[in-house]
């Protein structure tokens, strides 16, 4: 049995064209410099057309694509996947899950599917499953994160009518997908993880987003399907990040000079250069993409690292970091090249 789980390979999945803010700002009505300012994410992708409404890419056929990346990319064959973990917070129907589609989809069979209801955190909570599973004795796994906006984002809304708390959403949020396949054996990549932070901090305090779901019965109500606590959440995170810089230092037995690359929290670009600042760990290369990408939820982390793996040498350490803000869990990754 493994005491150790290995990434082998990344795959990254971006739907669409990007849409850039002056787009963006012309459909919603609102300004591109406000967008520029309030949030500094610069692109985003939608799996439906913001002109439209129309779907085009399900969470599936993301999630799919990244998940096939991720496999050809670590040399293995579907019969060698032993288990798929899936994390989001937007899956195409609650039944049959996500995770059952994409193993479908990827050619898997015979192997446990799970998937897993979550948020920013999601990625580092299916990490910390499928390391489980291989120090268990499984041999390798498919681990793949994901999120998409068409079911709670409607841009033929009036945003002048909408609060804030809802508004920022539609800025803030892209759709996307990323994976990695671990492995019990340092494959491919070789990127061992050395540490690794989940934990629930949110005991009696409010939820700083909220995503809710309408059923049969309520389907018409006026709540609103997205809101997010900005102000809470800008308050806290900066704090809370740097809370689970040091916790896995310690954890290591790292300091912040051991470390080459910094995955900082990806809420929006300007909140991710906040966060950085905050964290101050100069020597460290800031892997980023959600000025790009937008906050793709459950793929963030699974995007960074596929901008990470090329560029970490052999004996190269990083650090990657992940806030939930929805019921305030911590979470990241200490992960070294063998």
């Amino acid at each position: 049995m493994s005491a150790t789980a290995y990434l082998a390979a990344t795959g990254s999945a971006l739907p669409g064209p990007p849409v850039d803010n002056a787009d963006l700002g012309r459909v919603l009505g609102v300004s591109e410099e406000w967008v520029d300012i309030f949030v500094g994410t610069r692109t985003r992708h939608f799996g439906w057309d913001l002109h439209t409404g129309q779907v085009r890419h399900t969470l599936a056929d993301l999630c799919a694509q990244a998940g096939g990346a991720a496999v050809d990319a670590a040399g293995l064959d579907p019969v060698d996947i032993e288990f798929v973990l899936l994390a989001t917070a937007t899956p195409d129907t609650l039944l049959p899950t996500t995770a059952s589609e994409v193993a479908d989809r990827l050619g898997l069979m015979y192997l446990p599917a799970f998937q897993i209801q979550s948020g920013c955190s999601g990625a580092v909570q299916a990490l910390d499953l499928g390391r489980t599973l291989i120090r268990g004795g499984a041999r390798a796994g498919l681990v793949i994160g994901g999120d998409v906006t068409h079911r709670h984002l409607d841009a033929r809304r009036d945003v002048a009518r909408m609060p804030t708390e809802e508004l920022v959403n539609y800025v803030l949020f892209g759709d996307g997908a990323g994976a990695a396949v671990l492995t019990a054996e340092p494959v491919a990549e070789r990127v061992a993880i050395k540490g690794l932070l989940n934990r629930f901090t949110g005991l009696g305090r409010p939820a700083g987003q909220t995503v809710d779901w309408y059923g049969i019965s309520d389907r018409h109500s006026e709540r609103p399907m997205v809101v997010e606590d900005y102000k809470a959440i800008e308050e806290s995170v900066p704090a809370m990040a740097r809370e689970i810089l040091w916790e896995l230092l310690d954890q290591l037995e790292w300091t912040p000079d051991d470390l080459d690359f910094l995955l900082p929290p990806q809420l929006s670009g300007r909140m991710t250069e906040r966060i950085t600042e905050h964290l101050d760990v100069s020597g460290a290369k800031e892997v980023s993409c959600v000025a790009e990408t937008g906050n793709t939820g459950n793929a963030l982390v699974f995007q960074q690292l596929a901008r990470l793996l090329p560029d970490l040498p052999t004996g190269g350490k990083a650090l990657a970091i992940a806030v939930e803000s929805s019921k305030w869990i911590k979470s990241g990754l200490g992960l070294e090249k063998v």
